[in-house]
Parts: structure tokens; C-alpha cells; sequence
């Protein structure tokens, strides 16, 4: 249930009023908070993908875009059918051992270690094990933490992270699930260990493997196949990591110094395997992406599209935490849902001059992978080449003054220097991606766009290392992020709400109406998908 708060006078629930909040001409906050409320109602019980949660709340934002007269983009109305299948761990019949000189040591599972079911299992494994240091294999950068390791039908240990020199969004692509394992399956590895960098983790290890055996999702089709091959994939608790390093000379205390300050791993085989048994079981599951248009009025670039996206997902109930078992999920990603119909309302309402057409998708399955924003961009209900950009909006977290935006993406494409100019214009200072190792490029949906050849950018709210706001959104990831804390009881500033959409307002304007389409840096990696899909 939700925990009632005493209610605060709006006075305390406004931050400071910059330049860029007092720029907000067509928002005031209110109605996106209004929205966000709507959306994160327990009633919705947490928006799991699939869920009749999160139908429900489709149904509510699909209401109110016919109420505001936007066209439908879907491939049934304002609906995209995506068919999906659970994979769910069964613990109770599951054991996970190191083994060292034939004696098996058993694993406490959800305390040391937990099975990820992103990499189905095998149901059963016996392997060595390897420790690859960062588990990369980067050609652009001469960097391959495979080379001269024999993997053949062994387990790799990776501790998650990057060498300094590699840019944080090129270390991001090589560390999605895709080219994880392309890797890790051309150095003949069988299967993974991941640690988490302590210097990284969003959550506190009680935190992560809270809800470890909650069903994981995948797209339906051998098309969507991205782990052909993998047989084991393990969380691994850093306070235990020395278990898997005994005998080897090393220390996690080590690796995980290194690993802080993104500095080159050793590898070296481990003195100890891996002995796994899993049991599984999974059902079909069908959801559906939003998909709605406002239409430009250019003859010539009416037909192209600049699209605006959020996913609409969260996880649904969990594990209770203070006893509360709704995860309802206001900010990740109620906000980006939020503001994606506010910004149709203001278009629709102002009549907004637009050369290009804005396409709004509320995507599924973010939370289970990205899986309705990978399904669209490669089955998208309009032309493939007629998308221009994607603007994405995920967990903008509207809680801080709206000094600083964080760009993810700003330096692949012009998309990035065209939001500079906005951000110039209103008073706001952008910054590239300042926590590299969170690998945030790859984490939410306009990853997808970008491996389809569009140039894409995800904006939050940020700020500058070593602020008072970098710290108060460092404290809400710990302590909100994935709890069913995150809900409609939390403090909100609304003036850096209506300040943010007012720069996401602009953005979608001018790249509406510039006749130059978005362009790739010629110096950025992602620039070799323009011409097609990532494979």
C-alpha cells in the first residue's frame, strides 16, 4: 500500500527557480505530476511487463491522446503487439558450488551469488574458471582482455568495467548483452561470472538479489537470439569475490582498487571451478508498445520523423521492503511517460508549427532488457529510414535545481550539439556522461535506435561532480531506485519538471524543423550502423 505522508505545502516541495525553470513557458509542472501520480497508482500494481498493470495504464495514456485528438502509429491503432517469453529460475531446486581439488564448496545462493537468467543455463555445468579482468574485446582500441587465454568450454570471471582510455560510450556497446557474449563466445567461453565494481553499483548488494528470481523476458524469434551457446550466468557477491581468487596470489581488494580508477586487470586462471545445477520454467507473454504521431506539414518532410520515447514498464510487485511490496515505479519511468504526454499536449494545444512529424512511443519491456524498444526499431510501424533522431526519457529524476543536464550520446552525433544550443538558449549547462562505469548509454531504450543507424540522446537531469545535486541523486538511486519508495509520495521539484520539458520541448522543434536530418560525428563508433541494423 501506499505509506500516507503528511501533506506539505507546495512551497516545500519547490526548489530553487533557475534561469532555465523561469524559461518554462508552456509548463508549469503540475499537469506531468498529475500524470505521474495517474500512472504510479498502486492500482497499476507496479506496471510489470505484460501485467494487466500495465495495460491498464496503456488504456489510460492511450484515453487521453484520443481526448488531445493525437493520430494513432501503431500497428493496431495506437497499439504494437510485442510476443515475449519468461525464463524463471526455480531456486529451491537449484545448487551452485566452487570446486577446489575435487571438494565442492556450496554457495549460499542471494547472499554470495545468484543465477542470472538473462544467459539461460544449462541444467547442469561443470567448468574451470578464468578471470579476464573487464571481459572486453574492443578492436577499435587495440584492446582484447581474451587475447592468449585458452576459454574452451570454461566459465569466464569478469569484474564489470572499462580501461580509462576507452570513451564511455563505446565501453557501454561492448558491455550489452550482445557483444558481452559475441566475445565471450568467439574466446570459447561457455558461460560468466560477473562481480559488480563496488565503485558502481547502483544498489547495495541486498538490493540486487532482493527479487534475483523474479522472471526474466525475452523476444519471441530466432532474430531476437543474442545468447546462442551460453550455458551459465552468475552475479557474484564482491564480499565474497576472494572465494573465487584463492590460491591465484591476487585479492579482490586488488581487482577492485584497479577496477575503481578503471586501470588495466590481469588474467589469470583460477584455482577453483564451477559446478552448477538449474532448474527453469518459462510461459508466453504478450504486450504492446504506444505508438502516436502529431503529423509535420512540410510537403517533403512530413514524412520523416523525429521520435520522442519512454518506456512505460517497471517491475511490478516484489520482495517487500518496509512493507511495502508495489514497486510503483514514479520516476523510472512514470516521469518519461509523464512528459511524453505532456509534450503532445502542448504541441496539439499551441499548434505548434512542425515541418517534420513527431512520433511518440511508449515503449515495453525496458526493464526486462530493452525488449519493446528493440522489437520496434527493428519491426518499426513507419518507414525504417523515415526516423530521423531519438529523444529519449528515462528517470529524468526532477528532484535537484535544474543547473545541469547529463547528455548520453552528446558527442556521437549533432544531435548532441544541437541540444547544446538549446541548453545555451535556456540557460542550462550540458555535460557528457559523468559515471562511465554505470554504462547508462546501453541501459535504457535509445540504445536500440542507435545500433538501427538513428542518432539518439537520452537527457537527465544532472549534476557536476562533486555537487550538492550529484550527491542528492547518488542518495536517490541508492535508496529509491527499483523500491516501491519510488512512488507519489516522494518530494518532487516541480519547476525543474516544467524547466526539463521545456528543453525537451525545443529539442523535438528544432530538429523538427532544421532541414539538415540529424548527422553521426565522423569520428563516432555507432556511425557504421547508418546504413543498417547492428548484428
Amino acid at each position: 500500500m501506499l505509506r500516507i505522508m503528511p501533506r506539505k505545502p507546495l512551497a516545500l516541495l519547490l526548489m530553487t527557480v533557475t534561469c532555465a525553470a523561469q524559461a518554462a513557458e508552456h509548463f508549469d509542472g503540475t499537469t506531468w505530476w498529475d500524470t505521474v501520480k495517474e500512472i504510479s497508482n498502486d492500482k497499476y500494481e507496479g506496471r510489470d511487463t505484460g501485467s494487466k498493470g500495465e495495460h491498464q495504464a496503456q488504456e489510460y495514456l492511450v484515453g487521453k491522446l484520443k481526448g488531445l485528438g493525437v493520430e494513432s502509429a501503431g500497428s493496431n491503432g495506437f497499439y504494437q503487439s510485442v510476443k515475449l517469453r519468461t525464463l524463471e529460475i526455480d531456486e529451491a531446486h537449484c545448487q551452485l558450488s566452487l570446486v577446489r581439488d575435487g571438494h565442492p564448496q556450496r554457495l549460499t545462493l542471494g547472499e554470495q551469488a545468484f543465477f542470472s537468467t538473462r544467459f539461460p543455463p544449462a541444467p547442469k555445468v561443470d567448468a574451470p574458471l578464468v578471470f579476464v579482468g573487464y571481459g572486453l574485446n574492443i578492436p577499435e582500441k587495440n584492446y582484447n582482455d581474451f587475447a592468449g587465454l585458452d576459454l574452451t568450454n570454461k566459465v569466464a570471471v569478469i569484474l564489470s568495467g572499462s580501461p580509462a582510455d576507452i570513451p564511455a560510450a563505446l565501453s557501454a556497446h561492448y558491455q550489452s548483452r550482445a557483444e558481452r557474449w559475441k566475445a565471450l563466445k568467439a574466446a570459447g567461453a561457455i558461460g560468466v561470472i560477473q562481480i559488480p565494481n563496488p565503485a558502481s553499483m547502483d544498489l547495495p548488494w541486498s538490493r540486487m538479489s532482493l527479487n534475483r528470481n523474479h522472471a526474466s523476458m525475452d523476444l519471441v524469434g530466432r532474430e531476437f537470439d543474442e545468447t546462442a551457446g551460453a550455458k551459465l550466468a552468475v552475479t557474484f557477491n564482491p564480499v565474497y569475490a576472494d572465494l573465487l581468487l584463492q590460491g591465484t596470489g591476487h585479492t579482490f581488494e586488488e581487482l577492485a582498487a584497479l577496477g575503481k580508477d578503471r586501470k588495466i586487470l590481469p588474467r589469470f586462471p583460477l584455482q577453483v571451478s564451477v559446478a552448477a545445477i538449474t532448474a527453469t520454467h518459462s510461459e508466453d507473454v504478450e504486450s504492446t508498445n504506444i505508438v502516436a504521431k502529431i503529423p509535420g506539414s512540410d510537403p517533403k518532410l512530413k514524412g520523416e520523423y523525429v521520435v520522442l520515447s519512454a518506456h512505460i514498464d517497471h517491475v511490478g510487485i516484489g520482495e517487500p521492503i518496509n512493507g511495502d511490496r508495489i514497486y510503483n515505479g514514479a520516476m523510472d519511468n512514470g516521469s518519461g511517460s509523464a512528459l511524453l504526454l505532456d509534450i503532445a499536449r502542448s504541441l496539439k494545444e499551441s499548434r505548434t508549427p512542425l515541418k517534420r512529424s513527431v512520433l511518440l512511443v511508449w515503449v515495453t519491456g525496458e526493464e526486462k532488457g530493452l525488449l519493446g524498444s528493440k522489437y520496434f526499431a527493428e519491426h518499426p510501424t513507419v518507414t525504417a529510414t523515415s526516423m530521423v533522431a531519438d529523444i529519449n526519457t528515462d528517470m529524468f529524476l526532477p528532484i535537484v535545481p535544474l543547473k545541469v543536464l547529463t547528455v548520453y550520446g552528446l558527442a556521437e552525433s549533432d544531435l548532441g550539439d544541437r541540444a547544446t544550443l538549446v541548453g545555451d538558449r535556456l540557460n542550462v549547462h550540458l555535460q557528457p556522461d559523468p559515471l562511465p562505469l554505470q554504462n547508462v548509454f546501453i541501459r535504457s531504450d535509445q540504445y536500440n535506435f542507435v545500433r538501427h543507424g538513428i542518432p539518439s540522446v537520452m537527457i537527465d537531469v544532472g549534476g557536476l561532480p562533486g555537487s550538492p545535486e550529484a550527491a542528492a541523486l547518488k542518495t536517490w538511486r541508492t535508496e529509491r531506485y527499483h523500491a516501491p519508495s519510488d512512488d507519489a509520495n516522494q518530494p518532487v521539484d516541480l519547476v525543474t519538471a516544467a524547466g526539463y520539458e521545456e528543453v525537451i520541448r525545443a529539442l523535438v522543434i528544432e530538429v523538427a524543423n532544421n532541414p539538415k536530418r540529424p548527422e553521426w560525428k565522423q569520428d563516432s563508433f555507432f556511425r557504421r550502423y547508418a546504413s543498417g541494423p547492428a548484428t
